[in-house]
């Protein structure tokens, strides 16, 4: 449902098109004197809400029937569910990016993967400072996240200023990149801030994030516990966690090796990017696989029970290069992302029925989060003192945590969003002020398709209803001179879909000849005859709705 609005200039609207009522395909814009900017264009992956759907992304045409008053896309961080749909939507978009040289490295290798290097003005920012676009002066402000540059925003207008946080959290010891800037924030805060639209991802999470400068130490511990091979496995993008157990690894006398593509990928980038300097050279999967089983610690990809990752290939015993025997170890250092518990679960019990030892976060403190907690929020708004909270990059219980949470501080004004709804941010009290379409889009094959178009939802009913075609073959009179050719999947066995197709092929030739002669030259009136009498007889039958596709030729 969409409802018609005019954006009048002076007004500050915020319209996020992805990300506010799920964890993923943050999309974000912001419109001001006739100008739009969008923050983050990210994806999601499939779960068993949608079988056969690995890449789910925002749908971007209330933007895209807007490009010619894009500014420009700034992006706040490196992360697939900030930057991923990237290489599937610029062509639609075709407007500037924005990224600091981290970011603007792995959005790089993705556009060459996609074949469009050298089509997209790929603009670096600076590591602090401004830049304007527009009618907007965004400013940058570093915050520790688990993955390097990451940024929060500063988005100033004649309306008012928007702090948005991006994902981050408090760390006193990152381990790589910096802290956040609190002393930035504070500044802010001095001139009066209007709004912070802030990441809700553990909102319902009590206390305060833990520290990455606590892991070294607790992975020593683990590994110096394993005399056996030693995997773990975490979100490549973790620079940060990369270098904890790399270190923890030199530290009880094992060389660190890489397992996994996506693992290679972001060494390469953050080396070129001044990062792991601190680091020896990481050994490659086939160095692994020849050390001794004491002497080495993996990192393999695969955290989120990908099933074509590397971590997977390995539980299933069909890594073509890295094997793990009984008595290994594999840890777990992340968190499960909603929606890939069962994936995730899999792998497991894969692992440990092979005799596996699995070591999670609920066994060891293995992983500390990127977001921040509920302590976490509270402090940064009572630094931050905003006459409005946003709560975003959330489902609809994170977002209501969050907004409790900013209710808690005494906030003004709390703006819970949903996708696709228009807010005025100022001047004036907050408010709604239309809605336009937005939805999920899904990659498929090489094409990208709406999740509630009728592609996806004729394969949802083929999966839990099954199919059947038929083929009839009329003559001039519009009769039957054979039995239609009916063909049944996914209802019955062999034999009797044999036997069910008969069936259904007199009674649909049957009631097709019983039209009138001059409904039977038609080729509509006899495929409507057709699947009518297939979809009673197949619901009498076998209580289904398959989907039916009935064919005619004439002779």
């Amino acid at each position: 449902m969409t409802a018609p609005f005019g954006p009048e200039p002076d007004e500050l609207l915020f319209v996020p098109l992805g990300g506010s009522g799920e964890i993923g395909m943050n999309l974000n814009l912001y419109h001001y004197a006739g100008r739009w900017l969008m923050v983050d264009l990210g994806i999601s992956f499939g779960d068993d809400s949608t079988p056969g759907v690995e890449i789910l992304m925002p749908d971007p045409d209330f933007i895209v029937e807007r490009r010619d008053r894009l500014v420009g896309l700034v992006l706040t961080h490196g992360h697939e569910d900030h930057i991923g749909a990237v290489p599937w939507l610029w062509e639609r978009l075709q407007c500037p990016i924005h990224a600091t040289p981290f970011t603007a490295s792995m959005v790089r290798r993705k556009l060459e993967d996609a074949g469009l290097a050298g089509q997209v003005e790929l603009a670096s920012l600076p590591a602090t400072g401004t830049v304007t676009l527009g009618p907007f002066e965004i400013g940058l402000i570093g915050v520790a996240h688990s993955i390097p540059e990451s940024r929060a925003l500063s988005i100033s207008c004649p309306a008012g200023v928007v702090i948005h946080t991006g994902d981050w959290k408090f760390d006193p010891d990152p381990g790589v990149g910096e802290e956040t800037d609190l002393a930035a924030l504070e500044r802010l805060s001095q001139d009066g801030v209007l709004a912070l639209v802030g990441d809700s991802t553990n909102a319902d999470v009590p206390g305060s994030s833990g520290s990455e400068g606590d892991l070294p130490d607790e992975f020593v511990r683990v590994f110096s516990g394993c005399p056996q091979r030693i995997a773990v496995t975490c979100f490549a993008s973790n620079v940060a966690r990369l270098r904890s157990v790399a270190q923890a690894a030199d530290r009880v006398g094992r060389h660190c090796a890489l397992v996994g593509r996506s693992m290679r990928r972001i060494v390469e980038i953050a080396r070129e990017n001044g990062l792991l300097g601190d680091v020896p050279p990481f050994l490659g999967e086939r160095d692994a696989a020849r050390l001794p089983a004491e002497r080495v610690v993996m990192l393999c990809t695969g955290s989120q029970g990908e099933p074509r990752a590397a971590l997977a290939r390995i539980a299933a015993g069909n890594h073509p290069v890295i094997d793990l025997d009984p008595d290994d170890v594999v840890i777990f250092s992340s968190r499960e992302i909603p929606g890939n518990e069962k994936a995730i679960g899999r792998v497991q019990s894969r692992l440990t029925a092979r005799g596996i030892r699995v070591i999670t976060d609920r066994d060891r403190p293995v992983h500390v989060s990127g977001h921040p907690a509920r302590d976490d929020l509270a402090r940064l708004y009572q630094v931050v003192r905003p006459r409005i909270a946003v709560p975003v990059h959330g489902d609809a219980r994170r977002l209501a945590a969050h907004a409790q949470v900013a209710r808690a501080c005494q906030v003004p004004e709390v703006l819970v969003p949903e996708n696709g709804g228009v807010y005025r941010l100022g001047p004036g009290p907050v408010g709604t002020v239309g809605q336009v379409k937005t939805g999920a889009l899904f990659v498929d094959g090489t094409r990208l398709r709406r999740l509630d178009g009728p592609v996806f939802g004729d394969r949802q009913v083929m999966l839990h209803n099954g199919s059947v075609s038929a083929t009839l073959v009329l003559d001039r009179r519009g009769l039957c001179p054979r039995d239609p050719i009916i063909t049944v999947a996914g209802l019955c066995d062999g034999q009797e879909a044999d036997a069910v197709g008969n069936e259904l092929a007199e009674d649909v030739r049957d009631s097709v000849e019983a039209l009138d002669a001059r409904e039977r030259r038609s080729d509509q009136a006899v495929v409507d005859r057709a699947t009518r009498t297939l979809r009673r007889e197949l619901r009498r039958s076998f209580g289904k709705r398959p989907v039916i596709t009935v064919h005619v030729v004439r002779t």
